[in-house]
C-alpha cells in the first residue's frame, strides 16, 4: 500500500536543478487551494445569510426572487472556487511530472468542467428567471 503512495513522489530533474523554485509554486499552489476555500466557505456565509433573509420573507415572491439571487451568488463563487482548484491542480501536477498525477489530473478536470458545465446551465436559467420577473 506505501507503493501506491509512492508512485507520484519521485524526485524529477526540477526538483533536483531549481529547489527553490519548486517550493515556491508549491506555496503558491497552497495559496491559491486557500484562497478558493476562502471563496467557498464566503460563498456558503452569503447564501445561508441570502436563505435565511429570503425566508423571513411574508410575500412568497419575493422569497422566491430573494433565494433565487442568494443559490445565484453560491454558484458564482463555487464555480470561481472549482476554477481555483483547477488552476492549483495543474501546478501540483506540472512539478510532479508524474504519469499517476497527469491521469488524477485529467479525471479531475474532466469531472470539475462537467460540474462547471452544469452548474453555469443551472445558473443562468435563474439569471434569466430572475430577468423576466417584473417584480
Amino acid at each position: 500500500m506505501d507503493r501506491l503512495l509512492d508512485l507520484g513522489a519521485k524526485e524529477t530533474v526540477l526538483h533536483a536543478s531549481l529547489p527553490l523554485l519548486v517550493e515556491g509554486l508549491e506555496w503558491i499552489a497552497a495559496g491559491i487551494d486557500l484562497f478558493a476555500i476562502l471563496l467557498l466557505v464566503i460563498g456558503a456565509a452569503r447564501f445561508m445569510a441570502g436563505f435565511i433573509a429570503a425566508e423571513l420573507r411574508r410575500d412568497s415572491g419575493q422569497r422566491l426572487r430573494t433565494s433565487n439571487r442568494a443559490r445565484l451568488e453560491l454558484g458564482n463563487y463555487i464555480l470561481a472556487g472549482l476554477e481555483l482548484f483547477i488552476v492549483s491542480d495543474v501546478i501540483h501536477t506540472a512539478l510532479s511530472l508524474a504519469a499517476t498525477d497527469l491521469i488524477f489530473l485529467l479525471l479531475l478536470v474532466i469531472i470539475r468542467s462537467i460540474t462547471s458545465y452544469f452548474l453555469d446551465r443551472e445558473l443562468s436559467g435563474l439569471r434569466r428567471e430572475l430577468d423576466d420577473d417584473p417584480a
